[in-house]
């Protein structure tokens, strides 16, 4: 009677183990979304370095945009001119301060 016993407990363990333990099913479905998450956060990271690269490319000397290069000056400066009207968008405010974080 003791071997069906030990055999049943025997089997209990590696089934217990099977779901909770370090390597289990539950460890490994919350791997997965760990993955999915880490994944997402690529794909964001990526498409605000493609931006960044796009409006880098129109700085460069071979392709000098006029208008990106005013742009830039007039923000890095803080400086408008007398006749100009300025409009703050509080959206573009918020990307400039999570871009230079």
């Amino acid at each position: 009677m003791i071997v069906p016993i030990f055999g049943a407990l025997f089997v209990c363990y590696f089934l217990i183990h099977a779901f909770h333990g370090d390597r289990g099913l539950f460890a490994w479905m919350h791997l997965q979304k760990e993955v999915a998450a880490a994944e997402a956060t690529l794909a964001d990271t990526r498409a605000i370095k493609d931006s960044l690269d796009g409006r880098i490319a129109l700085l460069r000397s071979s392709h000098l945009d006029p208008d990106m290069l005013d742009e830039r000056a007039r923000v890095m400066s803080g400086l408008v001119r007398p006749d100009e009207i300025v409009l703050i968008d509080p959206a573009a405010r918020a990307e400039r301060a999570t871009i230079a974080k």
